[in-house]
């Protein structure tokens, strides 16, 4: 009876002793059942990816939804006591700037590093791309040739003077545009490029990359740069007036000759402080699943990043196209040069 009892008392204390260090580190206690996720995309495909990756693991995706850069800060302000698992944005420069600050954290990962190309991922593993965005020349059917359309520079020559339509110079898509053109063909020619883009903007730059859209259609210019996918979005709109201005835009890929159409990501990484960590690795490696990137192709008319996957219909409409081979990581580590460019060359 007396061993009885003494084993009773060590089991007790044991079980003591584990309820202790689960109230001291209750995140360790739900390790195993939640992923939370902060991020820039606010897409209804994200929605029923989230909900499929919860039904396949029974882990619950916590989302927190705002723009990168008010993510960025909220982790860098949240330091090691942020609950942040994942950060999704939508331009591998603002990952690049999260990874500079020390928010993100290397993983290792067979999956990822065999199906994401290593262009579109950080060198260092700290993130991944997980959908792949053009970023066109949309032009108006009635008034632009094809063949008057070449490159990103030719845009900046006489020829184009205020026909020009584009989002203002504080847009990433633009600023990473601007690096890759700086990776490219160095800092002068860019310096240049951007000099000549502003001589040949119909107004001052303004709106989102839809609102070019709809004033090329309304003759307020005649070319705008845009990401693919809106104009996708736009043609399947349940807005009729949308449908019918995108099938007034013409697609044109830029620097077919040379070295391809600029391509950007949305793309996550693993926060430093992950407290769910595996759970992390397990959710990106969901959404460069062939299940996921088919969900993201053919509900946001993004390009996927896996190659087993093609783009949906209406992208293969439009045609193959060559694409800008450049190491991502580049647009972020030239991102402050861009920004000053821009100010320099005048460009709002």
């Amino acid at each position: 009876m007396k061993k009885f009892l003494v084993t009773i008392t060590l089991l007790t204390a044991l079980v003591s002793c584990k309820e202790s260090a689960k109230n001291e580190n209750p995140q360790e206690s739900e390790e195993s059942k939640v992923v939370n996720v902060y991020t820039h995309r606010h897409y209804e495909a994200d929605q029923q990816l989230f909900k499929m990756f919860e039904d396949q693991t029974g882990i619950k995706v916590n989302v927190i939804n705002s723009n990168a850069d008010e993510l960025i800060q909220k982790m860098s302000m949240e330091g090691k006591q942020s609950p942040a698992d994942v950060l999704i944005t939508v331009d591998a420069g603002r990952l690049t700037r999260a990874k500079d600050q020390g928010l993100l954290q290397p993983i290792e990962s067979k999956i990822l590093n065999d199906l994401v190309p290593s262009n579109l991922r950080d060198p260092e593993n700290q993130w991944f791309g997980l959908t792949k965005r053009a970023r066109i020349i949309a032009y108006a059917k009635d008034r632009v040739k094809p063949g008057q359309l070449s490159t990103y520079e030719d845009l900046a020559t006489d020829k184009w003077k205020n026909k020009l339509l584009i989002r203002s110079s504080s847009n990433i898509y633009n600023q990473s545009l601007l690096a890759s053109i700086i990776v490219n063909n160095g800092e002068a020619e860019a310096k240049k490029w951007a000099e000549g883009m502003v001589r040949n903007m119909a107004r001052a730059p303004k709106g989102s990359d839809r609102d070019q859209v709809k004033a090329v259609v309304a003759g307020e210019g005649d070319l705008a740069i845009v990401n693919s996918y809106y104009i996708g979005q736009m043609l399947n709109s349940s807005d009729p007036e949308e449908v019918e201005t995108a099938g007034k835009i013409g697609l044109f890929f830029p620097n077919q000759n040379d070295r391809g159409t600029h391509m950007n990501v949305s793309g996550a990484g693993v926060a430093k402080y992950a407290p769910n960590k595996d759970n992390a690795i397990k959710f990106i490696e969901f959404l460069v699943s062939e299940e996921a990137q088919e969900i993201f192709a053919n509900s946001n008319y993004e390009y996927p990043v896996i190659s087993t996957i093609e783009p949906a219909g209406l992208l293969l409409d439009w045609g193959n196209f060559k694409e800008d081979p450049l190491l991502l990581s580049k647009l972020g580590e030239n991102n402050k040069k861009a920004v000053l460019i821009f100010d320099e060359a005048g460009w709002k």
